[in-house]
């Protein structure tokens, strides 16, 4: 896999990161492919396309306690054949403006390169604690 395609999926995590942090539902968007497809943590609910994602977002971000997760890339393994990578790492959700964990775990993301830019087109989280 190329360094640069590399780059671009953890930038791309990033800026997902900060879109959940800053509660800008609007960012997120732009880092999902059209059909992407999440499968939550714990209840492994099945949230499909784009626009159903940034609704729960919008929802979660208004929550009066809201939870801000963070992704933490631990490894990108890109596709030598096809323009797709997968990324694993670990997730772990704490209360806004607390740093204690209070769900954690791992995750997978599937990404694809379309027209130059790094979407996901899936997502499947577990939570171990």
């Amino acid at each position: 896999m190329s360094a640069s395609a590399e780059l671009a999926i953890r930038a791309r995590r990033a800026a997902f990161n900060r879109a959940i942090a800053e509660g800008d539902a609007a960012a997120i968007g732009p880092l999902l492919a059209r059909d992407c497809v999440m499968v939550t943590g714990t209840d492994s609910a099945v949230i499909a396309g784009r626009m159903a994602q940034v609704k729960v977002w919008r929802r979660e971000f208004g929550h009066p306690r809201r939870i801000v997760y963070v992704r933490t890339t631990g490894n990108v393994v890109a596709s030598p054949v096809e323009s797709i990578a997968m990324e694993h790492g670990r997730w772990q959700g704490a209360a806004a403006g607390s740093e204690k964990a209070e769900a954690s775990g791992t995750y997978a993301a599937k990404w694809r390169e379309v027209a130059g830019e790094w979407v996901i087109e899936a997502e499947v989280f577990v939570t171990l604690a």
